[in-house]
């Protein structure tokens, strides 16, 4: 299993990071194809586990919120800013509702499992080029959190592979244990601090590489659990089998769906 997971990184990783370096729309139309195929993914693991869910609501829905969101960022898409990202989510709202209205049987777990998925991978996701067009150091910040959580997930497994005596969710995700989770949690906060010590100088404080690295050693890592949570609620282990030892797209983005908007919102409102 390591062989692949190994294989893949080498093709993948270089690629990330050259569209990280370029940014503006190259960056945009990366992150918008990836939150539109983990929604693809997230409705399909529903539909297939007999769970009701409109699947081109959701796919298309979250997908045109991402690229709004995406959009409305200072970089590529000033024109974008504004009431955009909020009139797709209140027409995604009437969408899903319109759809229930008009079936002969309704549900409001399937409007409902539909308008998380878009809010819970489009809208999350989308932050990705947030940060990137940060200025003047969105790309700085971009590379640190991809590696803090390359890192985390590294040492989190490792670890817990090793030492791991304690379950941390075993009902949810049975691999992880308390031992790993600290590992991964140290591991975010060396990350931030090496990052701020040899790198970033003049992008944070220390206390900002602190404080974004134990935000992310909990955050990304609960991220993970909650993605697992969905898989678990329809008995899957993986959300698909696109990427070799990687499992599907939302599985390897499953750290970053609330670590994504968590960092932007920091960077943002730090003094």
């Amino acid at each position: 299993m390591l062989l692949p997971r190994v294989l893949t990184a080498m093709v993948g990783v270089p690629l990330l990071l050259w569209l990280i370096h370029l940014g503006s729309l190259p960056f945009v139309a990366f992150v918008v194809c990836v939150a539109t195929a983990a929604l693809y993914e997230y409705a399909l693991l529903l539909w297939v586990g007999g769970r009701g869910i409109q699947r081109f609501t959701c796919v298309a829905g979250g997908g045109l919120l991402a690229l709004a969101v995406a959009l409305g960022s200072p970089g590529p898409g000033r024109a974008m800013q504004g009431g955009l990202p909020g009139l797709l989510i209140t027409a995604v709202v009437l969408v899903a509702m319109f759809r229930e209205m008009f079936r002969s049987e309704h549900s409001m777990d399937r409007a409902a499992l539909t308008l998380f998925g878009v809010f819970f991978v489009g809208w999350t996701l989308a932050h990705l080029a947030l940060i990137r067009d940060l200025r003047p150091h969105g790309e700085q910040f971009t590379y640190l959190l991809f590696v803090t959580v390359w890192i985390m997930d590294t040492a989190a497994y490792f670890v817990g592979k090793r030492f791991g005596r304690h379950k941390l969710a075993s009902v949810i995700s049975p691999g992880k244990t308390w031992e790993g989770a600290a590992a991964g949690f140290v591991g975010a906060i060396l990350v931030g601090l090496a990052a701020q010590r040899f790198w970033m100088a003049d992008a944070m404080t220390p206390a900002l590489a602190a404080s974004l690295g134990m935000m992310l050693g909990v955050v990304g890592q609960a991220s993970d659990l909650a993605e697992s949570v969905v898989k678990r609620a329809v008995g899957a282990k993986d959300s698909s089998a696109l990427l070799p030892g990687h499992g599907g797209i939302l599985d390897r983005f499953d750290s970053f769906l609330l670590a994504a908007p968590m960092m932007y919102y920091v960077l943002i409102i730090w003094p």
